[in-house]
């Protein structure tokens, strides 16, 4: 799929947004990217924000935000959106302003000044008031403007802003097309030694017997790791990995932390070391003159990510620990096959045997594959009631508008492609855990946002050691579509009531539902009818605006959306008192 394509097919997927009840284009098109960067590991959990206005005379703008875990690290984010079907050049005096103006909105928040300015019951208000609590504790800050044009340059100049440095960068349409319609986020992962480590790494290269990858052994410098870490954060880590390490905590292992404070000339002879796989490797020579590694573009971490991110984290935390002596022992596998489904079962295989003896068990890595699997088999497989529609369930990212160019061929056929399977009947594997979540009445994890949600969600699908994990069957995929069905319509219904965090309105409001309701809700009629009754969403509204009040009232002060992560959030919701439900809603089955 060409940049033409790939552009249209987004303003498609922002339009169709845009008719089940989106209040703007902007915030759907930063919502898609700010996604998408979160699923990466570029940011956090992010939240839409829209702001726009004055302070004096400075224009202030926004769009979003995503703040770390532990309240140290921020991203900032402003959109540029102009609804274009064909790629446009955007002027970096535009990129520019649009930086201005949330650097702007930043140092207001900083000072103290900006809240005070802003309705204390909009979520911009919560968000200038933490930023004001938690700035001088910010250790980095980047804001990124977010456009559907094509910008020349993709980043600027690093700024400071009340002590703090700023790193500002771009994220167009160009960058996203080479993300998601290529499925290579990781080419953006590049490392040239001569840079981290003042020279090539001596290593032994060992090229490949067949046309998948070559290898190298080296010892990385724990100071060009930790710079790694630090420059790429969760995006150096496989996906596995990175999952793995988001449900485990933080990944710190005390032993390594032990002997790089106590013993760092040790490490290499106490470490098993990491297996990185890589795109593209360029050698040189070493400082004493044998090969070594010169450049690596597109890198992943495989297996090492606790010993990765201990470094880092080990570093920050004790910044007198002395890395110049620490050595990782590296395997590295350069990846030289060309079909992409192939690498990327490839990818997977060596993730999972490289984590075969350590804590990340087989079951963390590649029990519930199958599960994903299988919903996507299911997906290709069945109906809509009306023998022509079609859910698609996208296991792999990209893979919707893989099929739209794969089989859509002439406009004729991708017209009846996108009549049978359109965007609105496309759900993502984070898409599915959010529904399921709330569904289980748990709308706190739902809460954390898409990507810890999920990592949760597959943690609670492996199965116990010596059994297998149960294959959803036809009946169970009929249900989880219903579910999804309930969950946004919810969504539609509910955003136009809320002037602010919406999202976890909604979310506690589907999980109330379910609690007061689920066992009684006929799924297989909103299969059939691939809709949910005015009587049930009606219903939803009148709890809606109940917990929402609950929501409002037990946060303390506290951002709402921030509070809504909590399990003691949850206690209070759940266990608040709420109208009865109306008698007239058709899915209740009788009792």
């Amino acid at each position: 799929m060409n940049l033409t394509d790939f552009l249209r097919e987004t303003q498609a997927s922002v339009r169709s947004q845009m008719r089940e009840g989106a209040l703007y284009e902007e915030l759907v098109f930063s919502g898609i990217v700010m996604d998408h960067m979160a699923e990466i590991g570029m940011t956090f959990e992010p939240v839409e924000c829209h702001f726009e206005g004055k302070f004096g005379s400075a224009n202030l703008r926004l769009s979003g935000y995503a703040i770390s875990e532990d309240l140290d690290q921020l991203d900032l984010f402003v959109s540029l959106y102009a609804g274009v079907d064909d790629p446009t050049p955007i002027p970096d005096s535009e990129t520019k302003t649009a930086v201005e103006q949330c650097l702007r909105f930043l140092t207001l928040c900083a000072e103290g000044k900006m809240a005070p300015k802003l309705d204390p019951s909009t979520d911009v208000r919560s968000l200038a008031e933490t930023l004001q609590a938690i700035y001088n504790d910010l250790e980095q800050i980047r804001v990124y403007v977010i456009t559907d044009k094509v910008a020349k340059s993709k980043s600027f100049k690093t700024r400071e802003v009340g002590g703090k440095s700023v790193r500002l960068e771009v994220m167009d349409i160009e960058r996203l097309h080479r993300h998601w319609s290529e499925g290579k986020p990781r080419d953006e992962l590049v490392v040239d030694f001569n840079e981290v480590s003042g020279a090539p790494l001596p290593c032994v290269f060992v090229p490949g017997e067949n046309d998948d990858y070559d290898y190298a052994l080296t010892a990385v410098p724990g100071e060009a790791l930790r710079l790694l870490y630090e420059r790429f954060g969760a995006r150096l880590l496989e996906a596995n990995v990175r999952s793995f390490l988001s449900v485990k905590g933080k990944g710190v292992n005390a032993g390594i932390q032990s002997t790089l404070r106590s013993a760092p000339e040790r490490f290499m002879a106490y470490n098993n070391g990491i297996v990185v796989v890589a795109d593209e490797m360029i050698l040189g020579k070493a400082n004493d003159g044998s090969s070594g590694i010169a450049w690596l573009k597109g890198l992943q971490i495989v297996n090492g990510g606790q010993t990765t991110a201990s470094l880092y984290f080990t570093k920050k935390k004790y910044p007198s620990t002395d890395l110049s002596h620490v050595r990782v022992p590296a395997k590295i596998i350069v990846m030289k096959t060309t079909d992409a489904s192939k690498e990327e079962a490839l990818v997977s295989d060596i993730s999972r045997f490289a984590n075969s003896q350590n804590a990340v068990k087989q079951s963390d890595l590649s029990a519930n594959k199958p599960f994903h699997v299988e919903i996507e088999k299911l997906s290709r497989s069945i109906y809509c009631p009306d023998g022509v529609g079609q859910w698609f369930y996208e296991r792999a990212s990209g893979s919707y508008n893989t099929l739209l160019t794969r089989e859509g061929a002439t406009p004729a056929k991708l017209k009846a492609l996108k009549d049978a399977i359109p965007t609105a009947r496309r759900i993502t594997k984070t898409d599915l855990a959010k529904y399921l979540t709330a569904w289980d009445r748990q709308p706190d994890i739902v809460s954390l946002g898409s990507q810890k949600n999920f990592d949760r969600f597959m943690a609670s699908l492996t199965p116990a050691e010596g059994q297998e994990m149960p294959l959803p069957n036809v009946q169970d995929f009929k249900a989880m579509i219903a579910k999804a069905k309930i969950y946004r319509d919810a969504q539609k219904h509910l955003r136009p009531m809320f002037p602010a965090f919406q999202a976890n309105v909604t979310a506690y409001t589907v999980a109330l539902m379910s609690e007061k309701l689920g066992s009684r809700i006929d799924l297989e009629r909103i299969w059939t009818k691939q809709a949910v009754s005015p009587e049930f969403l009606a219903q939803l509204a009148v709890w809606a605006k109940e917990v929402n009040e609950v929501l409002h009232n037990s946060a303390g002060g506290r951002m709402v959306s921030e509070w809504a992560k909590k399990p003691e959030c949850k206690d209070e919701v759940m266990s608040a008192s709420y109208s009865a439900p109306a008698a007239d809603i058709p899915e209740l089955k009788v009792v």
